[in-house]
C-alpha cells in the first residue's frame, strides 16, 4: 500500500537527524559488542557471544531509545487552545478515538512530535514511517511500557545468565524471545487490518530500512533462539530418556549397597550387646 498523501510533499530522506539516529543504532551494537569482550569467559563459544551481544544490543534499545518514546509520550505534548468563536471546541487527538484523551487531559496533544529533545527528533524521523511513533496511540504506548520494564530489565538478566554460564539462560531467553515477537504481531497486525492508514511505504527508506529491517530484527532473532532452544531441549530430553535405564540401574545398585551397609552396622552392634 502506498500511503504517500501521509508524507505530503516529497520528504527530504536523507537529514542529520537520519544520519545521526542510524549512527546511534551502529554505537548501542558497537557498545554491547565490547560488553561480551569484557564480561564473557575468552573461551566462550562464537553462539554464546552472538546471544550475549543481542541481549545487550536488545536491552540497550529498549531502555534507551524506546524508553525515550515512552519519556516523550508522558512529558512532550502541546497546549489546545479553545477557537476563538467556539470556546466549548475540542480538538481530538488523531491517534485515539472520538472522546478519549491521552491521560484525561482535554487540552493536551502529547508525543514525540511535540518534544524538543534530540530523542524527540529520532522518534519524528521514525515515525515519517510509521506515524504512530510520533504521537499517542495507546496500543504502541501499552506495548511500550512492557518492552522497558520488563524486556529490557529482562535481557540484562539474560546477559548476566549468560556471563555466569546459569543453566537457567535458555529459559529466560525463551520468555523474553516469546514475548518479542508478540509484541511485534500486536503492533502491526492491528494496522494491517485496518489498511495500514499510518504506515508510510512511499519509498525505499521508509520501507525497507525503517519498517522491515528495523522491525524484523526482533523476528529473525527470537525464532532462531526458539530454534536453539528446541534444538537443546529436545537433545537434553533424549540424554535423559537413554541414560534412564543407567540411571535406574545405579539407583538400584547404590540401594543395595546402603541395605548391605546398614545391615552390617545392626549385625555389628547385635554382637557388641551379646
Amino acid at each position: 500500500m502506498d500511503n504517500s498523501a501521509i508524507a505530503g510533499d516529497a520528504p527530504q530522506l536523507i537529514s542529520t537527524t537520519t544520519v545521526l539516529s542510524l549512527f546511534s543504532t551502529l554505537a548501542i551494537l558497537a557498545t554491547a559488542y565490547t560488553a561480551s569482550l569484557k564480561l564473557l569467559p575468552a573461551n566462550a563459544s562464537t553462539k554464546v557471544r552472538i546471544l550475549f551481544v543481542w541481549h545487550a544490543f536488545d536491552a540497550l534499545i529498549h531502555l534507551i531509545l524506546e524508553g525515550s518514546f515512552l519519556y516523550n509520550c508522558f512529558f512532550s505534548y502541546t497546549t489546545i487552545t479553545t477557537g476563538l468563536w467556539n470556546g466549548k471546541e475540542v480538538i481530538a487527538s488523531p491517534y485515539l478515538a472520538p472522546d478519549v484523551y491521552f491521560l484525561g487531559h482535554k487540552d493536551r496533544l502529547y508525543g514525540a512530535e511535540y518534544g524538543t529533545s534530540p530523542f524527540s527528533a529520532l522518534w519524528q524521523e521514525y515515525a515519517k514511517a510509521d506515524r504512530r511513533w510520533g504521537g499517542s496511540d495507546l496500543t504502541v504506548i501499552s506495548l511500550e511500557l512492557l518492552t522497558v520494564f520488563v524486556a529490557g530489565p529482562m535481557a540484562v538478566w539474560i546477559c548476566n545468565c549468560l556471563r555466569k554460564q546459569r543453566a537457567d539462560s535458555w529459559f529466560w531467553m525463551v520468555v523474553l524471545a516469546t514475548g518479542e515477537l508478540y509484541g511485534g504481531v500486536m503492533t502491526f497486525v492491528p494496522e494491517w487490518l485496518t489498511g495500514s492508514p499510518n504506515l508510510n511505504t512511499s519509498n525505499f527508506m521508509y520501507t525497507w530500512l525503517y519498517l522491515f529491517f528495523f522491525n524484523t530484527l526482533w523476528v529473525w532473532l527470537p525464532l532462531w533462539i526458539l530454534y536453539e532452544a528446541y534444538r537443546r531441549i529436545t537433545h537434553n530430553a533424549l540424554l535423559v530418556n537413554r541414560a534412564g535405564p543407567l540411571i535406574r540401574r545405579d539407583m538400584l545398585r547404590q540401594q543395595e549397597e546402603d541395605s548391605q551397609r546398614h545391615a552390617s552396622k545392626r549385625n555389628g552392634s547385635a554382637k557388641k550387646q551379646r
